[in-house]
């Protein structure tokens, strides 16, 4: 057997500017590309028309494309991905494994399991930082514990940055070392229990003028103002060090968007609890009202109020929804109707394309006022208030929301004075109970 080094395709599916590939393809043995459709995730997925499948299957055929151009092939497999490392040590001689980190506590626990399971076999597994700018200690307090709160992060991270930061990897120069072999297959949506479904995903590039109007036009939902870059970045088909290295030029708005990004993945990393329960433990308390038929007409987008409703049509049709609307939409869920931010969270992980474990906790904690620089609990978002402020002629509303204007469309499912006023007495309650 020819030994080879395998990089494990993750949260990465690009070749170019890829750091762990970028590595891996200076060692020795030739590199054969690995990704793993894994059980462990698939499984728990209830729709089997997931648009995020069909996008991760469509960038893995770009790449295997790219891969056979260059007499070589992406190795794909289905399965329990310790069962697989398994199998891939009968069938291969391999010299070391690369891959790029990831920092969700699932994927904590699987590379320990793969890292223990190569050691035994004196195999090194390296790891890279590759989908963030800045990784999980890069940022810290001078007495080294990590930031929970955004602007001091932020400014350290601007202080930091280098142009060092924002450099790519070369990868294109050294592809002559893939592994080179004959075009292995690529299962199909039905291998994997999945259906295929025509689609239309954003690109992968935004128009100049976006990133340029960002700070001006990112609140209005009826303007194409935001990137949707979302789901690029969360399944690496575009790389972050090129995005920030283009737009903090053009637009400091934008980059914080991307500081948020890192700030959020840094918190779940040093605070693994956030990601199945509250930052601040005694919002574990709050009595939440849970009720299905309010959180039914919520999902649906039948709550009578327009900027909430049309903002969940937009999400159950479309996979995205606009990211002024995903905080009135939380805060509604949580305040409003007092049901748990963990429902509406795993509503979102259900349905949005670029649905990231980090950034969708920290943003449905941060509208419950659990997570770390949260809203206060007494900051609700006035419904009506906001559609004036940001829809005030209605484009997004009557875009999304086919009987506006008509009695089909439902009365207010509850009045806002009484529910502001119901959250934050039950809030203010429960916070000065936990005290005791």
């Amino acid at each position: 057997m020819q030994p080879i080094t395998i990089f494990w395709h993750r949260r990465d599916l690009r070749l170019n500017d890829n750091t762990g590939l970028y590595h891996a393809l200076q060692n020795e043995a030739p590199v054969l590309p690995l990704f793993i459709f894994d059980t462990q995730i698939l499984d728990k997925l209830e729709d089997k028309k997931d648009k995020r499948l069909q996008f991760i299957h469509d960038h893995l055929t770009q790449i295997q494309k790219q891969l056979n151009d260059l007499k070589s092939s992406l190795l794909i497999k289905h399965g329990n991905p310790i069962d697989i490392w398994k199998d891939l040590l009968k069938n291969y001689d391999i010299q070391a494994v690369y891959t790029n980190r990831d920092y969700e506590p699932y994927a904590q626990e699987r590379d320990k399991k793969v890292y223990e399971l190569l050691q035994k076999h004196s195999i090194p597994f390296k790891g890279y930082k590759d989908h963030v700018i800045f990784d999980k200690n890069e940022v810290l307090k001078k007495d080294g514990k990590p930031y929970t709160v955004f602007t001091p992060y932020s400014k350290i991270w601007k202080a930091n940055l280098q142009d060092v930061h924002l450099q790519g990897h070369p990868t294109q120069k050294h592809f002559s070392n893939f592994f080179k072999t004959k075009p292995l297959t690529i299962p199909s949506l039905e291998d994997l229990g999945f259906q295929p479904i025509p689609t239309n995903f954003p690109a992968s590039t935004p128009k100049a003028s976006i990133i340029e109007q960002y700070a001006e036009q990112r609140n209005f939902p009826s303007f194409q103002s935001t990137s949707r870059l979302g789901v690029h970045l969360r399944f690496g088909t575009i790389s972050i060090r090129e995005l920030a290295k283009n737009t903090k030029q053009k637009s400091e708005v934008f980059l914080n968007e991307l500081i948020w990004r890192d700030f959020y993945h840094m918190i779940l990393y040093h605070f693994p609890h956030t990601a199945t329960s509250a930052f601040k433990p005694q919002y574990n308390n709050i009595p939440w009202r849970n009720n299905e038929t309010e959180f039914k007409a919520w999902c649906e987008g039948k709550t009578g109020y327009p900027i909430v409703d049309a903002g969940m049509r937009e999400l159950n049709e479309t996979g995205f929804m606009h990211n002024r609307v995903r905080m009135i939409t939380a805060s509604f869920l949580t305040k409003h109707l007092l049901i748990n931010w963990q429902w509406g969270e795993a509503y979102f992980a259900q349905k949005l394309l670029d649905f990231d474990l980090a950034a969708n906790n920290g943003g449905w904690q941060w509208a419950a006022s659990s997570g770390c620089d949260a809203a206060p609990y007494f900051r609700i978002f006035n419904p009506t208030t906001q559609l004036q402020k940001f829809d005030k002629q209605l484009v997004y509303v009557k875009k999304w929301i086919s009987e506006w204007g008509t009695d089909a469309y439902p009365q207010p499912i509850v009045d806002h004075k009484f529910a502001r006023q119901r959250a934050i007495d039950t809030y203010k309650e429960a916070l000065a109970t936990s005290k005791k």
